[in-house]
């Protein structure tokens, strides 16, 4: 009886340990072909070059079945316990702190502070996965089909790592959201199967970032072959790098002495207080090491490029 007491005990101790298991944060969005296809987009000048990115705030005011859509998703992801940010809620905070910024000029008062929505969706919502929904309803008659393809992305690489797609069953129902979830539904078990073990990899072996450190024209004659200790500067970054990723794995694609590019960084997930870690986090530390004993560069500046890269500049502040 005793033994028997044990053995129920045990299951339920490992019971309650699967069931705590961390799970990946997601948020749904329309898919660029979607907004593309639908008149949502909007573009800019980066640096010359025109490029075109989803305008999901003028999405979310004009089409109506948007927002349903999305919730239809966000319901049956919850169902599985995944958590969830929401986009209207994150742009209506982005938006506030757009108001907030524009209000803020330099000191000449001819330039305003500028942000790309996109990216600050994902700075904002530090999400693991973004969920891409794209959807058509077929006229079929009297009746109506919705065809569907949901594609899910590391929000730090971009990388594809579950889709599911498919046409759903002629319904009369003209509810677009309700031949959603009938659709995408019998196909949900395997697509957060594939999400759980991407985040379970991740967990295990690091989150991939990209990493570049840059040497500007400086007044301290520093460059990464300035010697410290008979290392090499660049030599002293990678130690730091390998020292400081999950099993010290890394991908140093070109260095130079003026140049180093690292990708298939593998940071942790979370820092030691719980909190998601990004490329700029890990600049950062990487910044402070340098403005330390014995190197004492004092002019470094950490460029945010989004979740997934940074930049550090050495020689500029």
């Amino acid at each position: 009886m005793k033994k028997l007491f044990l053995i129920s005990c045990l299951c339920l101790m490992v019971s309650a340990a699967f069931g705590q298991a961390k799970k990946p944060r997601l948020m749904v969005v329309p898919s660029d072909s979607w907004c593309y296809q639908n008149g949502y987009m909007q573009q800019y000048d980066n640096q010359g070059v025109i490029e075109y990115i989803p305008d999901y705030k003028r999405a979310l005011v004009e089409c109506s079945d948007l927002i349903p859509v999305i919730s239809a998703i966000n319901g049956l992801m919850a169902d599985r316990d995944f958590p969830l940010d929401d986009l209207q809620q994150t742009m209506a905070s982005i938006n506030r702190q757009q108001t907030e910024l524009a209000a803020v000029t330099n000191k000449s008062g001819d330039a305003s502070v500028k942000s790309n929505d996109l990216m600050e969706l994902r700075q904002r919502a530090r999400c693991d996965i973004i969920l891409e929904l794209t959807w058509t309803v077929n006229h079929i008659g009297p009746k109506q089909s919705i065809t569907y393809t949901l594609r899910a992305l590391d929000a730090y690489t971009n990388n594809e790592v579950a889709s599911a797609g498919g046409t759903g069953d002629p319904s009369n129902c003209v509810v677009t959201a309700t031949l959603l979830t009938a659709a995408v539904n019998a196909h949900m078990d395997l697509f957060c199967t594939r999400l759980q073990d991407h985040f379970d990899d991740l967990l295990k072996n690091g989150r991939a970032i990209a990493l570049n450190i840059n040497v500007f024209d400086n007044d301290m004659d520093i460059d990464l072959e300035t010697e410290y200790d008979g290392y090499e500067l660049r030599e002293i970054i990678e130690d730091w790098v390998y020292e400081n990723t999950v099993s010290g794995r890394y991908n140093l694609i070109d260095d130079n002495e003026l140049y180093m590019a690292f990708d298939d960084v593998r940071i942790p997930v979370y820092d030691d207080r719980d909190r998601p870690i990004a490329a700029n986090n890990f600049a950062r530390d990487l910044a402070r090491f340098l403005k330390g004993e014995p190197y004492n560069i004092e002019l470094i500046k950490v460029m945010n490029q989004g979740l997934g890269q940074a930049t550090l500049v050495i020689g500029n502040k």
